[in-house]
C-alpha cells in the first residue's frame, strides 16, 4: 500500500496549486436574513433556501467548517512556513447581527499562499468555535479573512480554549461595548496591528472549504492555527452579548468532509 503516497500527496497538492474556483461573493454584510436557530425557517439547515444565490449552502460539496479529523491528516511539510506580512492600519468596528467585524480601512499587508499575495480585509469572532479538531468544539473562533487581487478567499482561523485573557482582544474591548446592542453601528478604532495578533505555532491544517456563512460560496483556502490560544469568559460573553440577537451561538454546524483530505504543516526538525 505504501507505493501509493505520493500519488495522493500529490493530488492534494495539485488542489492549492491549481485553484482554478474564484470566490466572487463575499459574506453577508447584513446578517439579519439568517440565523443560528436550529429548527428555524433562517437556520443552518435552510441557508441554501433563502435565496438563490445561496444554494451552496444546502448542496455545496466543499463546505465549511469541518471537524479537523486526524484521520483525515496528510502532513505536508512542504507546504512550507505560512509567509505574512502585516503592518498597522486604520480599522473600524462594525456590529453585523450574528457578530463583531474588524474592518481594515486601509491596506494592513497580507499572506502569500502558492505565489498568490492575498490582503487582509477584516476578522471576526464566531463563539463557540466553527471547526472541531477530532470532535472537539473550543470555546471560541477568529476569522481573519483575506482576498487576492481576482477575488479569492483565504482565512486564518484561531481557535481559543477558556483560560486566560486574550491581550488583542482586550485592546478593542471598549470599542465592543460601545456597538453593543446596536445593529449595523459602526466605531472607529484608528491604528490597529495585526501583528499583535498572537498565533504561537508554526503548525496548521490547510484544506479547501467555503465561506462559513451565506452565501456559502467555495474555493476558499483555510489555514487553521494548529496551536489553541486561551480568551477568558468574560471576553467571550463580551463578542456574544454584543450583537444581542438572541442565540446563544453564532457556530454553523460542521458539514460533510466527503473527499477531501486535511493538510498538517509541521516543520522538519531543522527548522524548528
Amino acid at each position: 500500500m505504501g507505493h501509493h503516497k505520493p500519488v495522493i500527496v500529490f493530488s492534494f497538492l495539485a488542489i492549492f496549486t491549481l485553484q482554478s474556483v474564484l470566490v466572487a461573493s463575499r459574506e453577508v454584510e447584513d446578517e439579519k436574513e439568517f440565523s443560528y436557530e436550529k429548527g428555524s425557517e433562517t437556520g443552518p439547515e435552510h441557508w441554501g433556501e433563502i435565496h438563490k444565490d445561496w444554494a451552496a449552502c444546502g448542496k455545496g460539496h466543499m463546505q465549511s467548517p469541518i471537524d479537523l479529523t486526524h484521520k483525515r491528516v496528510q502532513i505536508l511539510p512542504h507546504l512550507g512556513r505560512l509567509r505574512r506580512s502585516y503592518h498597522p492600519a486604520e480599522a473600524i468596528l462594525k456590529n453585523r447581527g450574528h457578530d463583531i467585524m474588524l474592518k481594515w480601512e486601509e491596506e494592513a499587508g497580507g499572506l502569500w499562499i502558492n505565489g498568490t499575495e492575498y490582503a487582509l480585509k477584516q476578522l471576526h469572532w464566531h463563539s463557540p468555535s466553527e471547526h472541531t479538531v477530532d470532535g472537539r468544539r473550543y470555546s471560541l473562533e477568529m476569522h481573519m479573512v483575506h482576498e487576492s487581487t481576482d477575488n479569492k478567499t483565504a482565512v486564518v482561523g484561531i481557535l481559543y480554549t477558556i483560560g486566560r485573557h486574550d491581550p488583542f482582544l482586550a485592546k478593542l474591548e471598549r470599542y465592543i461595548e460601545k456597538i453593543a446592542d446596536k445593529h449595523e453601528a459602526e466605531e472607529a478604532v484608528g491604528m490597529v496591528d495585526p501583528r499583535h495578533i498572537k498565533r504561537g505555532s508554526r503548525k496548521y491544517y490547510r484544506y479547501m472549504g467555503s465561506l462559513t456563512t451565506p452565501p456559502c460560496t467555495e474555493g476558499v483556502v483555510w489555514t487553521i492555527v494548529k496551536k489553541v490560544r486561551t480568551v477568558t469568559r468574560e471576553q467571550v460573553a463580551l463578542l456574544r452579548e454584543a450583537v444581542h440577537d438572541d442565540s446563544e451561538m453564532n457556530a454553523r454546524p460542521t458539514q460533510k468532509i466527503n473527499d477531501r483530505m486535511i493538510g498538517l504543516y509541521r516543520p522538519r526538525p531543522h527548522q524548528q
